[in-house]
């Protein structure tokens, strides 16, 4: 059938483009068009084979007519335009022997653009007339959608709502805040204002839904959007993230409502990729905690940069097990390697080491539920501690040449074990660096909560939404950090491209936000009314837990780096003198299961935490 089908276009082309020809003449010397017929004919005839070798050669026969777009024109303009040439030059060289006006080639080679051309947009907007008639004469609703943004994303969204009646979808026009877009028509499609005018758009146009189609726009920006819609009263969707977009095609399935890490979102991440992919380009890779949200993002991100071979570890096998069919599928040309193992477990991990010997170490296996830790304390010491020294004992050992330790922000003035954990196993780190060969580099990471990652705030607010509310909040003036999970993931690749021995990289956060406010927009995003439709609860400071988070000791101060989102602490502030020593005594207290012990023995090693709240909650069990 497919056969069939080319035949059937390489016939209608070659009659049209052969008709080019005498309709040519036609236009040039109607008056005289009569006595000239013979050679009107000879001429056609003797062309007639050149211009089937070039439909075939080009394979212009092979185009799918209701999906013609720019680059198939263009092939067509340049088969003409070889035919012109070709038939120009038979012109110059039987010219006493044929009729041929000058003009003829030219006006001949137009003529066949405009029909071959001709044929395919009107095929093309016969399927689209069919389709849309089939859509309007079924019983679904058509929705009349205004489309935020007219940029590069916002045309494209409009060529595939064209290109699919059956989504069901009638774009109305668009609103862009571009002061020399306002009245223009972009895709046949009005612009009818700025965002400012979102919502008397709307109720003017009778629109049924707002698309946001402003992938690199601040969170103010599509918070604002949102707002006007709520208050127009239709709703929003949104287009993805420059990080899915820059990841594959386009197409109406991705369209999502508009969420959390919308409206937090900063201006792009840009990356220095040179240094990145000198460290990563055909390197092997190991990523503990692989199975995490943190650790999987960590795996994607480098994908782009085309380690040989990236090993997977961590515990738990289902989601280890999930991350490994995922990327062996979305990235054949990398070798994946699932690893089922404990960091604790310092023999599996001298194995994994001598067997394939990593050449970079991304460290994201980490307890980090603070009130679990809290409960568990001894568990955070093997865990965020123990799992660090044994990781970099061997990275040591066995040559690896860039390790980065992924820290967070409740390792500064910590007031709970799971922080003061990965404050000592920052100085785990440093210590490694202290002993590090002149090709190594150990460094920390150190930043915020990651919006989605597993066990975050979000989920747990959905899940009470849900429910019917409450919201539960520890305290109103309760604030944190927050990064988007490709943001952090790419943020620490870069990081770990800077390559500064022993450093500590603090990144940048931008402005702390309200985790009240957070759920305000949480409760709003799902159609509701916080405090009406969905209560909110304040329950009170959890033991270990601060009101707001630091990135930075008073004494530590930053250094600027290369990169413009990532910042070096001055001073990590690891004890001096028996650092080993003191560990030890920590790891025998966490053996004892001793929880005040362990509580001192973190207060040694880091003179600024203050456990005053845990302490409570040590005498109170007893």
């Amino acid at each position: 059938m497919s056969m069939q089908r080319q035949l059937l276009k390489f016939s209608i082309d070659l009659v049209l483009w052969g008709l080019a020809l005498p309709l040519a003449y036609y236009l040039r010397i109607e008056s005289m068009y009569a006595q000239h017929a013979n050679d009107i004919l000879v001429v056609t005839l003797m062309v007639l084979p050149l211009k089937a070798a070039i439909l075939y050669l080009l394979g212009i026969h092979r185009q799918s007519w209701s999906k013609t777009g720019i680059w198939d024109l263009l092939r067509i303009v340049q088969g003409v335009a070889v035919a012109a040439v070709a038939f120009f030059i038979i012109k110059v060289l039987a010219q006493d022997a044929i009729f041929v006006p000058r003009s003829v080639p030219f006006i001949e080679g137009s003529l066949a653009i405009l029909l071959l051309s001709f044929a395919r947009m009107a095929t093309r907007i016969q399927n689209e007339s069919f389709r849309r008639r089939t859509v309007r004469r079924s019983p679904r609703k058509v929705e009349r959608v205004l489309v935020a943004g007219a940029g590069e994303a916002g045309t494209m969204l409009a060529r595939e709502v064209d290109r699919r009646p059956e989504s069901y979808l009638d774009i109305v026009g668009f609103l862009d805040d571009n002061p020399s877009k306002q009245k223009q028509w972009y895709m046949g499609y009005e612009i009818h204002g700025s965002l400012d005018d979102l919502k008397k758009v709307a109720i003017r146009l009778n629109v049924d839904k707002v698309i946001i189609a402003m992938p690199t726009a601040p969170g103010e920006v599509i918070r604002k959007v949102v707002t006007l819609a709520q208050e127009a009263g239709v709703e929003s969707q949104i287009m993805p993230g420059l990080y899915e977009l820059l990841s594959g095609d386009f197409n109406i399935a991705q369209l999502r409502k508009v969420d959390l890490s919308d409206l937090l979102r900063r201006k792009q991440v840009k990356l220095d990729v040179t240094p990145i992919s000198e460290y990563l380009n055909g390197r092997t890779v190991l990523v503990t905690g692989a199975g995490g949200s943190i650790g999987s993002e960590i795996v994607r991100q480098m994908t782009g940069f085309h380690p040989a071979q990236v090993l997977m570890l961590g515990r738990g096998e289902n989601s280890i097990f999930k991350v490994d069919r995922e990327f062996r599928k979305e990235y054949p040309g990398i070798t994946f390697t699932p690893l089922i193992a404990d960091v604790r477990d310092r023999e599996t991990l001298e194995h994994i080491f001598r067997r394939y010997r990593p050449d970079v170490v991304f460290h994201a296996a980490a307890h980090k539920h603070v009130p679990l830790m809290e409960s568990n304390p001894d568990q955070a010491i093997f865990n965020n501690i123990g799992g660090t020294r044994n990781l970099t004992d061997l990275a040591l050992e066995y040559g690896v040449q860039r390790f980065v330790n992924i820290s967070t922000d409740k390792a500064v003035n910590p007031t709970s074990v799971m922080g003061s954990s990965k404050r000592v196993a920052e100085y785990v780190v440093q210590w490694a660096s202290l002993r590090a060969k002149k090709d190594q580099a150990f460094v920390s990471v150190r930043f915020g909560n990651v919006l989605g990652s597993r066990g975050s705030v979000v989920p747990l607010f959905r899940r009470q939404i849900d429910d019917g509310g409450p919201v539960t909040i520890t305290h109103p003036d309760m604030t944190r950090y927050f990064m988007t999970i490709p943001e952090a993931s790419q943020l620490v690749l870069q990081a770990g491209g800077l390559g500064d021995n022993g450093a500590v990289y603090v990144l940048d956060m931008g402005q702390p936000v309200k985790i009240v406010d957070l759920a305000r927009d949480l409760i709003r995003l799902c159609g509701l009314t916080p405090d009406e439709d969905i209560k909110i609860e304040f329950t009170g400071i959890r033991p270990g837990e601060k009101l707001f988070e630091e990135l930075l000791t008073a004494e530590e101060g930053t250094t600027a780096t290369r990169h413009s989102k990532i910042f070096t602490a001055r001073s990590n502030g690891m004890p001096e003198g028996k650092f080993s020593d003191m560990l030890d005594a920590l790891f025998e207290s966490a053996l004892n299961q001793d929880e005040t012990e362990i509580r001192n023995h973190l207060q040694k090693l880091i003179p600024t935490c203050n456990f005053t709240q845990a302490d409570q909650l040590v005498e109170s069990r007893k």
